[in-house]
């Protein structure tokens, strides 16, 4: 397609604001804004649409936690789980039970030529306990043969539309009416909000060239589903007969259970992509834009949920390039009977303003042999798969790579999550391509196999790593009245308690998540040897067993590759603290929604087939505030820190002496390896270290702190400063955010905190320039932890307490920002952050999610050039979606000044 073409299909899409007679239309801004935000704090709930109850009227949050088996009157004053009781075992024992590895959705071309199936999303019914309810319509889902049977149906029926599909209806629409007792007001099918505002932006330029569809729904018996649509085909590597992971060709017969020993989870107890276990990946390639069309199953009566929870909905990619329509925001939440289409466009940041002529081999994606794929790049059309790779426009050192996606509704992120809305996404590049054989100098050669010409997962393991709590039918429990926070007393890994991993004796990735809902961590890599006194730490007395560290290295922190591979070996004083062995072998603080990805070398260090290797908590912790303390190794492996589980003459159970989901918590056993290991030696990539130069980079920051010139632009960039902090104890929303030294405001979606503009709009093929640069300040007041999240872009963290952050944040972007509690965070960091390609409405919140979910929220925007209204809040209702008047802080365009303070 030529230039003259590009420009046409480029002139399609509508890159300003909607028009005055829309119902997204924007408004103005208040030009003493003082009274609208005053107006704010007394103005209904903005979520209350998703709490309307039978008979009329909304219930209170509080109020969807009836069914909770452990109402305030009934919890302990014990730490773990937070003021619960222990979760029972049943049984079970440690490492009887091999890791479930995550089920890929399996994306297909999208075509508008297949004839779809027609069959309508199917209604709730009754049927037999754990999977639905035998009585009431309400609080069940539809049947998993019904899933099955509508998810497998060829095609995307309707067919997906630049604006929300509001000619159609809510399917649900009889079953619903019957529960609020109500008429429903032509109720649509897409719950996205209508209008220009909503519309996906540069639809046709990032038009989706594949799809998938899945449904939120209870727990569920895997039938399938998705056997066929694995990349590897359950024939390649180690999914392939004979391979580690292969376990028959299919995840079919898979139940939710936290081990085999315990009880099936109940469908209102556990909620997740599909209903079903393995946990879902996300296979996705830059420079190819997908759509993920997310149905929600869930009951209709927002108290079905086991006590926790809600049945409303909105999903974020964290942490995505995507405009603003498919980020997620918190209050673009859908209901029952509804879906959303997501439309990622994955393509690099900088895409307007840097290598617009996709020239650049760096910026690319992987291929297969003769592949002819749709590429936008400065001649937009059909490209053929090249030695590997096709080429895309966009700033290479913007590649990303292990992402998430989870559930950001509106005061009940939290519970979501924990019950079950969240998956794994892998970013596939010419730099990371998921194929270490491949040697084009471009491509980093990660572990991960090379059956496949990209996304081979052979070596390349994701783990969610979460603490969990269950109650004395095993059914899985959470505290949603504390609003300091909540922590369990099991750790899980890919929703499996201590689960055994069967590894070769050669390298592997692991993309470590910390997937829990207030919890820290601090892992550690340890190999058993025999003998007590055999290895430099001793087990527990009279066990015949020692250990020793398994070094590794750090190559990604978040999403993002580092510029130099950390060694976490004893070589380096990675934190200048002056010791150097208090991360040997130990991670540094993970923190809830970060990601650390690492290389381990199971054929190094003396480790052998049939040698046993345990990846271990080493923090402890014992409120939702804050983490405690890292725990030496010694200690842990020793057994002189060990929680230990208190029987009292009632016979009712407490945890003491510490904090039982420190220890170790997944089990590898080393294998034999017949092959050659074609995967990078991370080594190559270090920093300087004392007496040795620094190696080879991976992908290097966009912002080169050596470099006067860059660094003299920082003195005029924007300065704002966010203060997460604390109201008074009793207030029912105790978690604030000031921001720019002003008033500390709780959470409410129609207040915008921050405006930031886009410097250009769409560029064609040969523009050069700058994005948006702004550094932002995030502070936390006295000693409480905030893992602070900034959606749509990656910053670079500048200093922490005014020192430079440590070797493995020095070298990355980050998306997520610790502040407070503890020494490796400190109370005060400063970033720099740009911004570029989308706009409109995101937010930046506290990641423990009981603070964002009370309160710890605040609204920022990306406005485009030259804007000067306000874009309006959606109000979703089951009737769709109203809009509201925003209003921003005095300071919300200006700041609070130029250059870092």
């Amino acid at each position: 397609m030529s230039t003259l073409a590009l420009n046409a299909q480029a002139a399609l899409d509508i890159t300003g604001q909607p028009p005055a007679t829309d119902s997204s239309a924007y408004t103005d801004q208040p030009a003493d804004p003082t009274q609208a935000l005053t107006n704010l704090l007394a103005a209904p709930e903005a979520n209350e649409g998703a709490r309307e109850k039978a008979g009329g009227g909304f219930l209170e949050k509080l109020e969807i936690a009836e069914e909770n088996v452990l109402k305030p009157a009934d919890q302990t004053s014990f730490n773990y789980p937070t003021n619960g009781k222990p979760s029972p075992m049943f049984g079970a024992q440690p490492w009887t039970q091999n890791l479930l590895m995550f089920e890929e959705f399996g994306p297909e071309k999208l075509d508008a030529g297949v004839e779809a199936g027609t069959a309508p999303f199917p209604r709730p019914s009754t049927g037999p306990a754990p999977e639905q309810d035998p009585a009431n319509i309400a609080h069940t889902g539809p049947s998993s043969a019904a899933l099955d049977a509508f998810l497998k149906q060829a095609g995307i029926s309707p067919f997906p539309t630049r604006e929300a599909n509001t000619s159609l209806q809510n399917p649900w629409k009889p079953d619903v009416e019957l529960f609020l007792g109500r008429f429903l007001n032509n109720p649509p099918a897409e719950g996205r909000p209508a209008g220009e505002g909503w519309a996906h932006q540069r639809w046709n330029e990032f038009y989706p060239q594949s799809y998938y569809k899945t449904v939120q729904a209870g727990a569920r018996v895997n039938g399938g589903l998705r056997d066929g649509k694995q990349l590897h085909q359950w024939k390649a590597g180690e999914f392939g007969p004979g391979g580690l992971y292969y376990h028959g060709g299919t995840n079919k017969g898979v139940s939710v259970q936290i081990h085999p020993n315990m009880p099936v989870q109940d469908h209102n107890s556990v909620w997740t992509f599909d209903g079903t276990l393995p946990p879902k990946l996300l296979m996705a390639r830059y420079g190819q834009p997908m759509l993920m069309r997310h149905y929600n199953a869930l009951p209709i009566d927002p108290q079905a949920n086991h006590g926790f929870g809600l049945h409303t909905i909105s999903t974020h990619e964290h942490n995505g390039h995507n405009p603003a329509e498919s980020d997620g925001f918190a209050n673009a939440f859908f209901f029952p009977g509804q879906f959303y289409d997501y439309r990622w466009p994955l393509q690099l940041a900088g895409y307007d303003t840097i290598n617009t002529t996709a020239s650049d081999p760096r910026a690319a994606f992987p291929c297969s042999p003769g592949e002819t794929l749709w590429v936008n790049d400065a001649t937009p059309g059909v490209k053929t798969c090249q030695n590997g790779s096709i080429k895309i426009r966009g700033d290479w050192r913007e590649t990303m790579s292990t992402h998430w996606f989870h559930d950001h509704m509106l005061d009940f992120t939290a519970q979501n999550v924990y019950k079950g809305n969240a998956v794994m996404m892998n970013y596939y590049s010419g730099l990371d391509r998921g194929n270490e054989a491949l040697n084009d100098g471009v491509n980093l050669r990660l572990p991960s196999g090379s059956a496949m010409p990209w996304g081979n997962r052979d070596y390349d393991v994701n783990l969610v790593v979460a603490d969990k709590a269950w109650d004395k039918d095993g059914q899985l429990w959470f505290n949603p009245f504390n609003t300091d926070g909540y922590i369990g007393d099991r750790l899980t890994v890919n929703w499996q308690w201590a689960p055994n991993l069967d590894v070769r004796a050669r390298r592997y990735r692991f993309r470590i998540l910390n997937g829990s809902v207030s919890r820290y961590f601090s892992i550690g890599i340890v190999a058993e040897c025999k003998g007590e006194k055999t290895c430099e730490m001793a087990g527990p007395s009279g066990s015949g067993v020692s250990y020793k560290r398994v070094p590794f290295h750090m190559v990604a922190n978040d999403g993002n590759v580092l510029e130099h591979a950390v060694p976490f070996d004893g070589s380096m004083d990675l934190d200048n603290d002056g010791d150097r062995q208090d991360h040997n072998a130990v991670l540094p603080t993970q923190a809830i929604a970060e990601r650390y990805d690492i290389v381990v070398d199971f054929a190094k260090n003396g480790l052998k087939p049939g040698d046993k290797v345990y990846f271990i908590n080493t923090m402890e912790q014992d409120t939702g505030v804050l983490a405690k303390r890292r725990l030496p190794l010694a200690d842990i492996l020793s057994e002189r820190y060990k929680a230990v589980l208190k029987t009292a003459s009632d016979g009712s159970q407490q945890w003491t002496k510490g904090d039982p989901v420190v220890g170790k918590f997944m089990q590898l056993t080393v294998q034999p390896y017949a092959g050659t290991d074609l995967s990078m030696d991370p080594s190559q990539y270090e920093p300087a270290k004392p007496g040795k130069a620094a190696g080879k980079k991976m992908i290097p920051l966009w912002l080169d702190r050596s470099n006067p010139a860059e660094m003299a632009k920082l003195q005029t960039a924007r300065h704002r400063s966010f203060h997460f902090g604390r109201a008074a104890a009793t207030d029912a929303a105790p978690w604030t955010v000031a921001t720019d030294g002003g008033a500390a405001y709780n959470a409410d979606p129609r207040r915008i905190s921050a405006a930031l503009q886009l410097a250009n709009g769409p560029t064609d093929g040969g523009f050069a320039g700058d994005g948006t640069m702004e550094v932002w300040e995030i502070k936390s007041g006295s000693g409480w932890s905030h893992p602070v999240h900034v959606h749509f872009e990656e910053g670079i963290i500048l200093t922490r307490n005014g020192l430079p952050p440590p070797e493995w944040e020095k070298w990355s972007r980050k998306d997520v920002y610790r502040v407070g509690g503890d020494a490796e965070s400190g109370g005060v960091l400063e970033m720099a952050i740009h911004v570029r390609e989308f706009a409109g409405t995101y937010v930046e919140h506290c990641h423990n999610t009981q603070h964002e979910d009370n309160s710890m929220l605040l609204r920022w925007d990306i406005e485009h050039p030259g804007q000067f209204q306000v874009m309006p809040t959606p109000l979703p209702t089951w009737d769709g979606v109203e809009y509201a008047p925003s209003v921003g802080i005095p300071t919300f365009r200006t700041g609070d000044g130029f250059g870092p303070k």
